[in-house]
């Protein structure tokens, strides 16, 4: 259990960004609820527990909020997820383990990505511009994976482009049926979704040891 001291031994700028975090995950929760247009700051600023002034202070608008919901599932995993394509294996590898990683990670951060699937037209422009770029460069390193497995022979697919779409939209997929506490753990449905995503879709084969 922490103490004052503890929390004295943490940085004032973690401090701030760990409680900026807290405040975007519940907002989250509240939005999936509710729906964004329905949520006003001091609906939020009460949830969190926290004073509107307070709130304000770490966020100057809702749109913000909704912002940092939005970039949590498109940057987070471009940093977490991506080095596993440039680490030593072969493209079935690679691709099997950022199919791991991404299905662990949109199962952590699901009430975020479903508020972001569905409010990021609310969005200000440059704002969802930021988010879909994310996207849209995370899309093309699996594409450049897909493409290196069909050169050496490895995935049996005609298109590089349009296997990418289809292999994140299908990880994506997750977040519309999957719940933690039911039958399934993540593991097996990770274990799972590379034998469909990436042996039968993509045609992907284990390299023999």
């Amino acid at each position: 259990m922490s103490t004052p001291d503890d929390a004295a031994a943490v940085p004032r700028a973690v401090r701030t960004l760990r409680r900026k975090e807290d405040i975007a995950s519940q907002a989250a929760t509240i939005f999936a609820r509710d729906g964004y247009a329905n949520v006003g700051m001091r609906d939020i600023a009460d949830a969190v527990g926290i004073r509107g002034a307070s709130l304000y202070h770490h966020f100057p608008s809702k749109e913000e909020i909704l912002f940092a919901i939005c970039l949590t599932v498109t940057r987070e995993p471009v940093e977490e997820n991506l080095p596993l394509l440039d680490a030593p294996g072969t493209p079935t590898e690679r691709l099997s383990a950022l199919v791991r990683a991404h299905l662990h990670h949109l199962t952590r951060r699901r009430v975020e990505y479903v508020v972001g699937l569905h409010e990021l037209a609310s969005l200000l422009p440059e704002h969802r511009a930021a988010v879909e770029d994310y996207r849209r460069h995370y899309q093309r390193r699996v594409r450049d994976v897909v493409a290196a497995g069909m050169r050496t022979g490895e995935f049996g697919v005609p298109d590089a482009r349009i296997a990418a779409f289809a292999l994140v939209d299908m990880l994506n997929g997750i977040s519309a049926w999957y719940h933690e506490g039911g039958d399934l753990g993540i593991d097996e449905v990770s274990d799972a979704y590379v034998d469909l995503a990436v042996r039968r879709l993509l045609g992907g084969v284990p390299r023999e040891r």
